[in-house]
């Protein structure tokens, strides 16, 4: 006679795990890390060699030498991703030593200190390219030009969101006619962090990634379309700011919309959540941009929102089972 089994849930297992996401997210980074390797060429393959090893590297020795860990977490993905990540946010003529340093934070302390994964309140590879943005603002804002192969003495220059920041400070729209166009934006070759080479393949990536249901549209759709918005409505009122379309083909807004704010752990959980969450971070985007210090805002706006996840999570906490036939009795 068989007896009944009674176990906490899940019964059935939905064939979703950290490891499988997690490398579901590298693959649909590859086509953007291929074409930053083709436009800045060797500087791009050992700024990114260095960011994915010495994150791996660092989260194994705080889990096995700090932690005292039995259980090793290098292989689920996640210190990959981050060192992918960070990379693709850094110049790709920045030095090893400074990469490093951005690694130990964002696995050290953006990571590791609250506990691992799972625990982090702020997304660690952002949390890595902000402290370095702060610590080393030159080296963080000097870009090589697309097209530059070698790594030492690359070619540097003005990039789109610099143009775009030039043009409100001096109150001049003309300068606004040295940026790229909107669609050579889209498909790549411009100047900037190795993630701001091409936004077409990126948002392939983030349709792999809705594809394979990694993520879902809201974060993504909800930033985007408030970033449209906002900057279609300052550039019909003022031409010194740029089209809609140059601003979200510039910079890392594609990249922090879909591969970053999507962070599992550090964004809401519900649907309605995540459109808050979205709108404030593509809102902060804008403020930043314009009238910040510095030209990229979508790193700080993500910082940000990461902080007020909880606050968000409680506000737009789903109802638990029962609670609506509860109220509807108390009536």
């Amino acid at each position: 006679m068989n007896k009944l089994v009674i176990s906490l849930s899940p019964h059935v297992h939905g064939g979703d795990s950290v490891q499988k996401n997690m490398y579901g997210v590298c693959i649909a980074l590859l086509p953007a890390l291929l074409a930053s390797f083709w436009f800045f060429g060797w500087g791009a393959v050992a700024v990114m060699t260095a960011s994915v090893l010495s994150c791996v590297l660092f989260e194994w020795a705080i889990t096995k030498f700090i932690l005292k860990r039995d259980k090793l977490t290098i292989l689920d993905g996640s210190a990959i991703l981050t060192g992918l990540l960070l990379g693709f946010n850094l110049p790709s003529n920045l030095p090893i030593w400074i990469i490093v340093l951005g690694a130990l934070f964002a696995i050290g302390v953006g990571k590791m200190t609250f506990g691992g994964l799972g625990q982090n309140i702020f997304n660690p590879a952002l949390a890595g390219r902000v402290f370095l943005l702060i610590s080393f603002p030159v080296q963080m804002t000097t870009w090589p030009q697309a097209g530059n192969m070698t790594y030492v003495d690359a070619e540097t220059g003005a990039t789109p969101l610099s143009l775009m920041q030039k043009a409100i400070l001096e109150k001049d729209a003309s300068v606004l006619n040295d940026l790229p166009s909107s669609f050579d934006m889209l498909i790549g070759q411009t100047g900037g962090s190795m993630g701001e080479v091409s936004a077409l393949l990126l948002l392939i990536g983030c349709a792999f990634m809705l594809w394979k249901k990694i993520i879902t549209w809201h974060i993504p759709v909800s930033i985007i379309v408030t970033v449209l918005a906002f900057a279609g409505l300052l550039h019909l009122a003022n031409p010194i700011y740029a089209s809609p379309l140059q601003v979200i083909f510039s910079g890392g807004l594609i990249l922090g919309a879909c591969y970053m704010a999507t962070d599992y752990v550090t964004s809401p959980m519900s649907k309605n959540g995540q459109l808050i969450y979205g709108v404030c971070i593509g809102l902060l985007t804008v403020v930043i941009r314009n009238w910040g210090a510095y030209p990229e805002g979508m790193s700080f706006a993500i910082i940000i929102m990461n902080a007020f996840t909880p606050l968000i999570n409680n506000y737009c906490k789903p109802l638990r089972f029962g609670e609506v036939v509860g109220k509807e009795a108390a009536k």
